[in-house]
């Protein structure tokens, strides 16, 4: 196996002293002075480096800096990356700054990358495997960051923190401005992160302990302390960030050959109480905000659980192979809503859906607050042992076939797998059990196991009647009064079904 460079020394800056502690103390002082945008000086040259010419800005593998056993390469600003960051090294409790260069990238000789070759900076930054073909976690733009899953395939985003998500305002993004990095001590190409957080609201330090095991996934541990500069609505702690256009459940969403287009297929929940719940991602006609209400959640994440190529058909960007992300909170988070927020969509260029963790004690300013969490990028959530998951979810015309089909009723139908149905029959007294919110009847509800599986599956018919524009149902299969199954939270909205 090829191996990373490891003669490669860059030009660093004079050392200074460093820690997690040093690093919060700056946070706290910077959060104590008004908020300052960072000034992008000539803005309109970094607009001209857009996708397609930032795209063919090579980074020399020759300069690839070796963060103990993890090499690290560096990405350039463009229009979509104009803000810069730092970026240093940490070792024995001194950071020193990797000093910007346009040596490090090489580029064609009409790249508008040429003009800025004097000013520019980092815009963030990767880490590769030891065989240099590919990166499996990267930092790039405002506080984003995602791992490449078990399958080496991209796909949903996380973020540092989340402001004002799906309010009637624009969205606050904060920033992560510097960078530092230093080597895990574990074995393996793991590494550690420090990074600086400022925006409007806040200002924050980070450290994620990142680690890589290749054909499993990533685990990143992240620790947070935040300082507030002004109160915040919207708290959106660990969010994640995804795709969701059409999939098999709603698949009259899309004129595409493709049978589904999303990057995460639903979101998971595990409550405090131990409740598992699955909620399908909706496209839907407007903004919609769904609270799951909760205190000291197990964990919670967007999962894409269709791992199955015959179902997306993309062999070009292999949505079966998206990574899930999982996020298990760490000591007391307290009170508060695991919140879901989907936009419509009609391409699957729109990161379209987010869901967080949203404290009930909202900061004020001059408040600070700490959060921890694993956050495990995987191909699903951790399995349940006890009760049968959700495999898909489907909507179709209601009624009776033969008959005139009535245009305010769908059919839903819910498949579950797992250890808990399997070997059941019609006779074991296998039950769906349905309440549905204001705007709706359910008719004719029924579970029966699929022939020729061991899987089972719930259908029933949903009448609209026309006083609610978003409709809630709740269910799940049981057995003698205990649950089967775990949770379905399906959601509705009438506008969508065009009548038959």
């Amino acid at each position: 196996m090829a191996v990373a460079a490891q003669d490669f020394d860059p030009a660093l800056g004079p050392a200074e002293p460093f820690s997690f502690e040093t690093l919060a103390a700056e946070a706290k002082a910077l959060s104590q002075k008004p908020f300052e945008p960072y000034p992008v000086a000539h803005s309109e040259l970094f607009e001209a480096i857009d996708y397609d010419a930032h795209w063919k800005i090579m980074f020399r593998k020759d300069h690839t800096v070796d963060v103990g056993d993890a090499p690290v390469q560096f990405f350039h600003q463009g229009r979509y990356f104009k803000e810069p960051v730092t970026i240093s090294l940490v070792e024995d409790g001194e950071a020193r700054e990797v000093l910007y260069s346009a040596d490090y990238f090489t580029m064609p000789e009409d790249s508008p990358a040429k003009a800025v070759e004097d000013f520019a900076g980092w815009a963030g930054f990767r880490v590769m495997r030891p065989d240099m073909k590919t990166d499996w976690i990267s930092f790039l733009g405002a506080s984003y960051f995602r791992t490449d899953g078990p399958d080496r395939q991209y796909g949903l985003s996380a973020r540092a923190l989340a402001v004002d998500t799906g309010l009637a305002r624009p969205e606050e993004f904060p920033r992560f401005t510097s960078f530092y990095l230093e080597k895990d001590d574990k074995p393996g190409d793991g590494i550690v992160i420090y990074a600086l957080l400022d925006s409007k609201s806040v200002a924050g330090a980070y450290r994620i302990e990142a680690e890589n095991e290749d054909g499993e996934g990533q685990v990143l541990h992240v620790k947070s302390r935040l300082f507030f500069r002004e109160a915040v609505e919207r708290l959106g702690v660990a969010p994640l960030t995804s795709m969701y256009w059409y999939s098999e459940t709603h698949r009259n969403m899309a004129f595409d050959w493709r049978p589904e287009v999303h990057d995460s297929d639903g979101l998971e929940v595990v409550t405090g109480s131990g409740e598992q719940i699955w909620r399908p991602l909706n496209n839907p006609p407007r903004v919609v905000t769904s609270s799951f209400f909760d205190e000291n959640p197990e964990g919670f994440g967007l999962i894409q659980r269709d791992r199955n190529f015959d179902h997306y058909q993309d062999d070009g960007v292999f949505y079966n192979r998206r990574a899930s992300a999982w996020v298990e909170p760490e000591g007391d988070w307290g009170k508060g809503a695991v919140q879901l927020v989907e936009l419509p969509s009609d391409d699957e260029i729109y990161d379209n859906i987010v869901a967080y963790w949203l404290p009930e004690d909202l900061p004020e300013a001059g408040d600070e607050r700490d959060f921890s969490y694993t956050l495990t990028w995987a191909a699903t959530a951790p399995p349940n042992e006890r009760l049968a998951e959700t495999t898909a979810s489907r909507i179709g015309r209601g009624g009776v076939p033969g008959q005139p089909r009535p245009g305010d009723q769908v059919k839903v139908v819910v498949d579950f797998s797992g250890p808990a149905v399997e070997g059941l029959t019609v006779d074991d007294g296998v039950e769906p059990e349905i309440s549905v919110g204001s705007g709706a009847d359910v008719i004719n509800a029924y579970a029966m196991p699929i022939v020729g599986t061991d899987d089972w599956r719930m259908t029933y018919d949903l009448k609209f009647d026309g006083t609610a524009d978003t409709i809630d149902v709740r269910a799940y299969l049981s057995e003698g009064g205990e649950p089967l199954t775990e949770t379905w939270l399906g959601q509705f909205h009438p506008g969508q079904f065009a009548p038959h």
